[in-house]
């Protein structure tokens, strides 16, 4: 069976290529494949010329979860309570719901029920990330600051009382929130994680 056979790509995700080349067909006949193989669900897509066995996603780890988050939108990194969860900051889990920040636009996708969550966020403000592994995420501070952002925009809700904030660097987050609109800065003045200059 030709699912055997892709079994065979040891690639977290394949397009059209990869597939012509384990089945020996030409690239026409693989995109026809895959979709046929997404009908049977045996392969998820996850946007055009991008797919996973089924399989191999049931068995993701959460850090190649974050990877396919940066591909299924480009750019985009991991943030808000999605990455203060993964650095331990809050209480709050999100199961299968991975919320990321992007310059194009603010879209919701659900493959193989998981939430991807992108919101758009001003160009300005596309940084304070790093790349761990293989994926982007938003330091620990800079995750705090796309919520607090967003929240102060009406666009976004969390629990700020869920936050750990003896494992968030007072000084990084304050030269960092320099960047962001003043209603940022009261916001954290208000809830005593910064004080009044």
């Amino acid at each position: 069976m030709n699912i055997t056979k892709l079994r065979q790509i040891k690639k977290l995700y394949f397009g059209y290529g990869e597939i012509a080349r384990v089945l020996g067909v030409k690239p026409a006949s693989a995109r026809v494949f895959a979709n046929r193989y997404v009908r049977q669900g045996l392969l998820l897509r996850i946007k055009r010329n991008i797919y996973i066995l089924k399989e191999r996603w049931d068995n993701l780890t959460q850090e190649e979860f974050f990877c396919l988050a940066n591909i299924a939108q480009v750019p985009s990194y991991v943030s808000l309570m999605t990455a203060l969860s993964y650095y331990e900051l809050t209480t709050q889990i999100q199961r299968q719901f991975v919320e990321s920040v992007a310059i194009k636009r603010t879209k919701e996708m659900v493959i193989g029920g998981t939430v991807f969550n992108y919101v758009k966020i001003n160009k300005q403000l596309y940084n304070g990330f790093l790349k761990k592994g293989d994926f982007f995420i938003a330091v620990p501070e800079k995750a705090l600051l796309d919520a607090l952002y967003l929240m102060s925009l009406k666009r976004y809700s969390f629990d700020m009382t869920a936050i750990d904030f003896s494992k968030v660097d007072s000084g990084k987050l304050l030269k960092m929130a320099k960047a962001y609109p003043a209603k940022v800065i009261k916001l954290l003045e208000k809830n005593g994680y910064i004080k009044k200059a």
